[in-house]
């Protein structure tokens, strides 16, 4: 005679957790149980096979964003206001990050728990976690967003650099990073410092481009008192505070020939001296290095050496412009918008016209552009809603631009209506044979002018507006033929 199947109500809740588990297991994934306060009262075993020994000791008892970023699980993150709206999310990338354990990227699923269906759930729990390895995301379709590190994308290109990121956390080997200005190049130098052995040391960045070459020099290496007039005291350089960490050399295209050579030994010996000083020290700092310049030309045309190049370039990793991974838009947009609204404490939301403006428009200044247009919308918006006619003009309606704006005065566009049409805004543009279509370059060249001229031909404040760097400011007014 068969035995009686045991009562339901009499398994204990560790005996269901332990099957649940199992069952999970056999399929590849870790699940992570969270309370009403979004911190971590259970994860499975398997959270130590997919992210390293002790993941599971360490994730217990912690607040979900101190495992896995508070870019999705802080207040404002995306899936912890998913799991407040007691809505499920699939497919989301992000980082693993607990003490003394390699940084793993994963895919993330999330659901509240729904305690309606059974009375057997533990009733601590309030949401589920579901962790499976991020390779796998590729294999079954996922297309959701992915943070990485700060890093927020969707793209495949974009992936394969956070993969490249992962595979490089043993590696001491120097990186030259490369991609136009605005693209996040430092955001990559970082990641790739969190990722590595040297996470728990300094990362020290100092523009190449943005100091002279006398300061470049004592900034990098050090001076001596006395080296040179206002030389007061000893001075430690960027190399030395570097030491057991990262240091990133943005606009590394920028060096003067002689700091190159310089450079160069670096990276060849491992020594250094400070400016005024006769004795060598040692450094063991990793370099990665970063540019928005087209080094080989550079090369061809003697402004930089090919010896110095194929040292930094080591592990080459380009990051692609924002206008050729269109997917990334969306995703940058919101994640941008929540982080320019926590700095002026509101909450906006996309409308779908002013999403459409911003997929609609190319990003020359890439990320930063979109940042800064982000910003500006802030300023100016007065609703609870992100509407087309709160992005700046060129945004709103590209490659149209204004007659004459005067000054303080905001452009309004027309925004669709709920009936498919649009609406006219009460202070519509002129209407002006400068407001057609224009060629790419003269619209480029139109939109640069007008951002000098609005700021009194000062290309620093410029090129913050453009959401460009100074350098890249001022080779594209070579290129378009721009002077006062």
């Amino acid at each position: 005679m068969d035995s009686p199947s045991p009562n339901p109500e009499q398994i204990p809740i560790e005996a269901l957790l332990e099957a649940i588990n199992a069952v999970l297991m056999s399929l590849g994934r870790a699940l992570i149980c969270l309370n009403d306060h979004f911190q971590v009262v259970h994860a499975s075993p398997a959270l130590d096979d997919l992210v390293g020994a002790g993941a599971r000791t360490s994730a217990v008892g912690q607040p979900v964003e101190a495992v896995l970023g508070s870019e999705l699980f802080g207040p404002q993150g995306a899936l912890r206001r998913a799991l407040q709206r007691r809505e499920r999310r699939e497919g989301w990338g992000a980082t693993v990050q607990l003490p003394g354990i390699q940084p793993r990227l994963v895919s993330v699923s999330v659901a509240p728990l729904l305690h309606e269906l059974s009375t057997l759930c533990d009733p601590a729990v309030q949401y589920l976690v579901v962790l499976r390895p991020a390779e796998q995301n590729e294999e079954t379709g996922g297309s959701g967003t992915t943070v990485f590190s700060g890093l927020v994308a969707r793209a495949p290109s974009m992936l394969r650099i956070f993969e490249l990121i992962e595979n490089l956390h043993e590696s001491e080997a120097t990186v030259l990073i490369t991609g136009e200005s605005g693209t996040g190049k430092e955001l990559v130098a970082r990641a790739i410092h969190q990722h590595s052995r040297r996470r728990q040391g300094p990362f020290v960045a100092v523009n190449c481009g943005a100091l002279p070459p006398d300061l470049l020099e004592s900034e990098l290496f050090g001076h001596v008192r006395g080296a040179f007039t206002g030389a007061v005291r000893d001075r430690v350089g960027r190399f030395e505070l570097a030491s057991r960490g990262t240091l990133f050399l943005d606009e590394v295209g920028d060096l003067p020939l002689h700091l190159q050579v310089k450079l160069l030994r670096v990276l060849q010996e491992r020594s250094f001296e400070r400016v005024g000083e006769s004795r060598s020290r040692t450094t063991d700092a990793r370099i990665i290095a970063a540019t928005n310049a087209n080094l080989q030309r550079d090369m061809l045309d003697g402004r930089f050496r090919d010896d110095l190049y194929y040292r930094l370039r080591v592990v080459p990793v380009e990051v692609p412009p924002l206008r050729s991974r269109r997917e990334d838009v969306e995703p940058l947009a919101r994640y941008l918008l929540t982080r320019v609204g926590e700095r002026h404490g509101r909450l906006l939301r996309l409308s779908p016209g002013a999403l459409r403006a911003l997929l609609g428009y190319s990003w020359p200044g890439n990320v930063r552009e979109l940042e800064n247009a982000l910003e500006y919308a802030m300023a100016v918006c007065q609703g609870e809603t992100l509407m087309a006619s709160d992005l700046p003009p060129e945004v709103a309606a590209p490659g149209i631009v204004p007659e004459s704006v005067p000054e303080g005065a905001v452009p309004r566009a027309a925004e669709p209506s709920a009936s498919g049409g649009t609406v006219e805004s009460p202070h519509p543009a002129p209407v002006s044979p400068a407001n057609v279509l224009q060629p790419p370059e003269e619209a480029e060249r139109q939109r640069l002018l007008q951002a000098l001229e609005h700021h009194r031909w000062k290309r620093r404040e410029a090129a913050e507006a453009l959401g460009i760097s100074r350098t890249t400011l001022w080779r594209r007014m070579r290129e378009l033929g721009l002077a006062r």
